[in-house]
């Protein structure tokens, strides 16, 4: 998919997003994982490090080698977006307590994702030939 496109997608899921109340904090982790994770292609297609062909869905489902060269890139983008999907089991499929905590935590996780894919369409020092 095209980096723009990921970004477009993002976006509407932030703002749509912003309408689920306090009991809905399934559907915020989830819309956090799904925003991060376009925010996350977006950032790594501006890098040129992920044709766009190449789109992660989950970090945990990469390939070790693919992740570390991510993360040589996106450091924080992917711990954050790593941290989103760990609590999708606890949260989302689980019972554990505290659902609307989980949820204001993506909700910030998301906010640093989208701050710094935002940043990479201006970060060119770190472009891979």
């Amino acid at each position: 998919m095209k980096a723009e496109r990921h970004r477009f997608l993002a976006e509407r899921i932030e703002r749509a997003v912003a309408h689920c109340g306090d009991h809905d904090w399934e559907m915020k982790i989830e819309a956090a994982m799904l925003a991060g994770t376009h925010w996350a292609n977006y950032a790594l297609h501006n890098h040129g490090v992920s044709p766009e062909d190449e789109d992660i869905v989950h970090t945990s489902m990469l390939v070790v080698n693919t992740l570390r060269k991510y993360s040589i890139v996106e450091p924080d983008l992917l711990r954050a977006l790593g941290d989103i999907e760990e609590l999708r089991p606890l949260f989302v499929r689980g019972d554990v307590d505290g659902g609307p905590n989980a949820a204001q935590r993506a909700l910030a996780l998301l906010s640093e994702i989208s701050a710094r894919a935002r940043e990479s369409e201006l970060s060119t020092t770190r472009r891979l030939p």
